[in-house]
């Protein structure tokens, strides 16, 4: 059996191919072995981006952990750029934690490549959280891209210049090897396809590149207009467009304004739909799709314009699953912005904005429940254009709108990002007081913290304004699980009562059943536990309600495992996880894992048990969320039983098998949807001679007994053991004879 895999990395495949930087990539290589912080230095549109991800996909198997792309360039509030490393590792803030303690504990003991872009705008902040990664966090390596250095201690620069420039006169063979010239030759056929380097254009394409300065998007945005235009058609227009600003002569001009003005020549070219459609785009903070941009931009049909757009490499496209969306180059965006307001044109396209969202967020709050998986693909998609809405609501000053749209995120909070939700609300209500609503949802998220203060408080306030009877229901709902974790069982029972005195429709009955539920698990009342969930799971999949049912199945199989009913648990924490799978709720798919590693346990399979509890540690570090007190001893108790059985030696070694499964892997293995040996194959296996030098080791041999039982020399055995605790994360030769004692090898 192989090492479980580990996440790679979320490095993107190129979508063109990578053209020239042999210099630079081996300065950077060079700079990677003896520093630990690495910035890539230079102007929009010299390549920064492109030449760090080529980078870290050359590095990427030296790092056990994996190369990660964190992006900076849509994130506009400082204080977002933890969420944004988090985010990157797949990671969650459902606890109440700060963003960056949750990075620094997890990075902790990781061995990785972060590669942190467009860090121009978030400077500062961005120095803050690399000084003190690379502080809490040994095995960390960063490279940072920005237009100027991060200044952070230790920090090593790498000036990123543009292109090697080509000189005149040169042999046709020799000139393609030109990094310039093979960019703007690769392109320019990409963009044309049939577009060559011939005798008779080859003086016109070095004067081009030479003209452009040798920068990758100005050589870009020129060598795909060889659609319709001869590369000398394309030197003559933009000679003249040079000539204007440096008064009829050919003298250079600054980098910063040879791009700019490429790009002004690329925009004249455009047709007056394309030009308005282009700077509207520009009040996007995120990606886009075309029903966004129709609206936005007001443009009834902007298909025909959009796909020009990409042609001529003015916006990007990429996909997210099954739906086409788009976003502006940084450079591209930083462009349109004062096109837009030169126009007349910025208050009304961004009135259009915040008022497309909020109206889509505000109307799909009552169906979300019933759509969630639907809806929440929508927000993951289009979370960075709502969170600027948000933002807008605080610098306009129109709290209670804001207030309305951070509680129509409910679900989003919830099961992605419960503490960025803490944080919005806070400062909307801090700002304009708060309602009914706006307590509610913070109290909802306190509670799913495990924060019984706060709850108890944000929904006190939450009870006192609430004149809907459902909402009121559902608050005081809330607090009796609040009371019930603060210790307050008098409490808690006198607010459910009141709960159900209140109101009776669905959304009230189901959270005073989830009430009555979670109460009971807390107090030990299995009657009442059983009734209440059992009634919640019956009509939660009447009504189509994912997040309750999950809850629900959750509540009744934890009752039956806890009553010994086995047969009766398992089918109800299998339906849970599929749910919790379906919707990406870290926190329940912990518990479920967890849930159902003592059901293993109970079960008599007790290597099972170890490694889905083992799993489940790893899923609700990941998440950033506490044990649930009621889980506490009967996770104890299988964990007990699965030793006793095993062996504390080899439940540890399967224990820690489990912790480094992938949440996919450790949800197949706990849906018993693959064998348990081949839910933990790795992607990269040991090969036949690692695994003969891994049992050798095992064994106890040494590098040269090895050697000779092998018939290769001790530094070739040397070798085999490196890239063995390379692919299996490991540090010594123990836990590699500990691995082969529990993998069956």
């Amino acid at each position: 059996m192989a090492r479980p895999p580990r996440l790679s990395g979320n490095l993107p495949a190129e979508a063109t191919s990578f053209v020239g930087r042999r210099h630079e990539l081996a300065d950077l290589r060079r700079k990677l072995t003896e520093a630990r912080l690495v910035s890539l230095v230079g102007p929009g549109g010299v390549g920064k981006t492109r030449l760090a991800v080529r980078m870290a996909a050359d590095l990427g198997r030296g790092f056990p952990d994996g190369a990660w792309l964190v992006e900076l360039a849509e994130v506009r509030d400082p204080a977002r750029v933890g969420d944004a490393v988090l985010t990157t590792l797949d990671l969650r803030d459902q606890a109440a934690t700060k963003p960056l303690a949750r990075l620094l504990s997890y990075l902790r003991d990781k061995k990785l490549l972060l590669v942190v872009d467009n860090c121009e705008h978030l400077v500062e902040a961005a120095a803050r959280l690399v000084t003190e990664v690379l502080k809490a966090a040994p095995g960390v390596r960063v490279m940072a891209t920005s237009r100027e250095p991060l200044s952070a201690p230790g920090e090593h620069v790498v000036p990123v210049p543009p292109l090697e420039l080509p000189v005149a006169h040169t042999a046709l063979a020799r000139l393609r090897q030109n990094e310039a010239v093979a960019l703007f030759v690769e392109r320019a056929a990409a963009g044309s396809g049939a577009f060559e380097l011939t005798a008779a254009n080859q003086a016109a394409v070095v004067d081009l590149c030479r003209r452009l300065d040798g920068l990758p998007l100005a050589i870009e945005l020129a060598a795909v207009r060889t659609r319709v235009l001869t590369a000398g058609q394309i030197l003559d227009r933009l000679t003249d467009r040079f000539g204007l600003l440096v008064g009829g002569g050919r003298a250079a001009l600054p980098r910063h304004q040879t791009l700019r003005t490429t790009i002004d020549w690329s925009h004249d070219l455009l047709t007056a739909g394309e030009q308005t459609l282009l700077r509207r785009l520009c009040v996007f903070a995120g990606r886009f799709t075309l029903e966004d941009i129709e609206y936005v931009c007001d443009f009834a049909d902007a298909l025909d314009l959009l796909s020009s757009l990409v042609d001529k490499s003015l916006v990007m496209k990429e996909d997210a699953g099954d739906l086409a969306c788009y976003r502006l180059h940084e450079t591209m965006r930083e462009y349109a912005v004062p096109k837009l307001r030169a126009a007349g044109e910025e208050e009304a396209v961004e009135r259009r904005f915040a008022d497309y969202y909020r109206t889509r967020c505000l109307r799909s709050t009552a169906e979300a429940r019933f759509r969630l998986v639907e809806w929440l693909e929508w927000m993951n998609l289009e979370i960075d254009n709502v969170r600027s809405v948000l933002r807008r609501s605080l610098d306009q000053e129109d709290f209670s709108g804001g207030i309305a749209l951070a509680v129509s995120l409910g679900w989003y909070w919830m099961t992605r990002a419960t503490n960025e939700g803490v944080r919005w609300l806070d400062e909307l209500i801090a700002s304009g007081g708060g309602d009914a609503q706006g307590h509610f949802m913070r109290g909802f998220l306190a509670v799913l913290q495990s924060d019984p203060v706060t709850a108890g408080s944000a929904l006190e306030k939450a009870v006192a304004a609430a004149r809907e009877p459902s909402l009121l229901s559902q608050s005081l709902s809330l607090a009796s699980m609040a009371a019930n974790m603060a210790g307050d069982r008098e409490s808690a029972k006198r607010l459910l009562g009141e709960a159900r005195a209140a109101c009776d429709d669905l959304p009230a009955t189901l959270m005073s059943l989830q009430a009555q539920s979670l109460n009971g698990l807390f107090d030990g009342d299995l009657d009442s536990v059983r009734s209440a969930s059992s009634q919640g799971v019956r009509i939660s999949r009447e009504i189509g309600d994912l997040y309750s049912l999950d809850m629900m199945l959750f509540n009744h199989g934890s009752v039956m495992l806890m009553a010994g009913e086995l047969g009766e648990s398992k089918p109800l924490f299998t339906e849970a996880l599929r749910i919790a799978q379906r919707i990406d709720d870290r926190v329940a798919q912990y518990c479920l894992l967890d849930a159902l590693g003592c059901h293993a346990a109970g079960s008599g399979e007790a290597r099972l048990a170890a490694r889905l509890l083992g799993a489940a540690e790893t899923v609700r570090a990941g998440a950033g969320a506490g044990i649930l007190p009621f889980l506490v001893p009967l996770v104890t108790r299988a964990e007990q039983s699965a030793a006793a059985e095993l062996g504390p030696s080899r439940f540890e070694a399967e224990f820690e098998a489990g912790k480094r499964l992938s949440r996919a892997a450790a949800i197949g293995l706990a849906l018993g949807e693959s064998p348990q040996v081949a839910a933990s194959a790795d992607v990269a296996p040991l090969g036949k001679r690692e695994a003969e030098v891994a049992r050798l080791v095992a064994d106890g041999l040494s590098n040269k007994q090895i050697g000779a039982r092998l018939f290769i020399s001790e530094h070739t055995v040397d070798s085999h053991v490196r890239h063995i605790l390379n692919k299996l994360g490991f540090k010594s030769r123990t836990q590699i004879a500990a691995w082969m004692a529990s993998s069956d090898q």
